[in-house]
């Protein structure tokens, strides 16, 4: 895979991954980070939102939708928002249900995805100006 660099990668280096299927994250995580990203990981919306209210470098949420607990993948990036309004969004998910609540600028992928596809639209945003519109 190429690095981050040579993908046009800039702006966003640090990714807080919010996944609690434990294979998924850790494959979403080896994926990112052997393209050279930093990643943190949080397995429910509460563990994420902790490390977004301390001054821990994120760029990025890589959010699931459904989560375990109350909160599910679009009230933790509405909350993430609130803490950091410049915050670049991508929510995924394997379920059909509700209507997206996609913030701004944020994107979408269906699960299955494939992890390049990932690394590949947070690479967009760091070279889009602005960032690509949301897609359902």
């Amino acid at each position: 895979m190429r690095g981050w660099r040579e993908m046009g990668g800039g702006r966003v280096e640090n990714v807080l991954v919010v996944e609690d299927e434990v294979l998924l994250l850790d494959l979403v995580t080896a994926e990112l980070e052997d393209a050279g990203l930093t990643v943190l990981q949080a397995d429910n919306a509460n563990a994420a939102l902790g490390m977004l209210a301390t001054d821990t470098p994120v760029d990025l949420l890589f959010t699931d939708i459904r989560l375990p607990g109350p909160m599910d993948g679009w009230t933790l990036a509405e909350a993430a928002l609130k803490l950091r309004p410049g915050l670049k969004v991508i929510y995924a998910t394997g379920f059909a249900g509700d209507a997206p609540r996609l913030a701004p600028g944020s994107l979408f992928f269906t699960k299955p995805y494939r992890p390049s596809a990932v690394i590949a639209a947070i690479a967009a945003f760091g070279t889009a100006e602005p960032p690509s519109p949301a897609v359902p």
